[in-house]
């Protein structure tokens, strides 16, 4: 039972994780447009490719645990579009940058610590780094949600924490802390456990300063939820982002 239980949930995280994953498509949808990056940063997609690294990883190397591995796959070729995207459209400092950083954190230190973890220590121990690694990475990238949730309250206004991404997030975590309590995974439960208390915290915060708008209003913000929608982008403020792009 317990295992038919891993499955079903697993499963259900593949879907919401894979929705995740696709979140900032239409921002990336825009930069090409625009053949322009304009105030977004590449660190946190550089990142997010090293998390789904990790995870891949994890997934490997720890036994029943080809779920974790599979969407993170997915997740992975989409986040090697989007450095790519960057690399191609960013101003050429940025573009440095980028290449610096995925050269990096992407290409280096991945493989190197796959490789040491092989020749030098037994499956238990690689099970222990890859899950470490994967539950750091993991926290680092609620920073960003962090910073749009003070946003909200600072403002008052949930403008740029559109409903249904904090809702997939708060699924997200759901899913895979229940995936985590039957599998007793700890590396799993911390991150996806903190990822809930945030998407519920998001979700408690838009039900008190959400206010309706008009309908023109509505209409262009839906234009405008790919780029709103994907709050691991920058740490600028995105108030100014917004005034920037009008």
């Amino acid at each position: 039972m317990a295992i038919s239980l891993s499955f079903l949930f697993g499963l259900l995280g593949n879907i919401t994780t894979g929705l995740v994953y696709l979140s900032p498509a239409k921002t990336f949808w825009h930069i090409v447009e625009r053949r322009s990056t304009e105030l977004f940063e590449s660190l946190p997609y550089v990142c997010k490719l090293l998390n789904a690294y990790c995870w891949v990883w994890y997934g490997i190397v720890k036994p029943n645990s080809v779920l974790v591995a599979t969407v993170n796959g997915f997740g992975g070729v989409l986040e090697i579009i989007y450095v790519t995207i960057f690399l191609i459209f960013a101003p050429p400092r940025m573009r440095i940058q980028t290449a610096i950083l995925a050269g990096v954190l992407d290409v280096a230190f991945p493989a190197a610590a796959v490789l040491i973890t092989q020749l030098e220590f037994d499956r238990e121990v690689q099970i222990k780094v890859s899950g470490f690694l994967s539950l750091v990475f993991s926290l680092v990238t609620y920073g960003s949600p962090l910073s749009v949730m003070k946003t909200v309250v600072t403002t008052k206004s949930v403008e740029y924490m559109p409903f249904l991404l904090s809702f997939i997030l708060f699924i997200n975590g759901t899913v895979w802390t229940i995936y985590a309590v039957i599998t007793k995974d700890l590396f799993i439960g911390i991150p996806n456990g903190t990822g809930f208390v945030l998407g519920t915290a998001q979700l408690v915060l838009y039900a008190i300063y959400w206010k309706p708008k008009s309908s023109k209003r509505n209409s262009r913000n839906d234009l405008e939820d790919g780029r709103q929608q994907e709050p691991l982008i920058s740490t600028d403020n995105p108030a100014t982002k917004h005034q920037d792009e009008e």
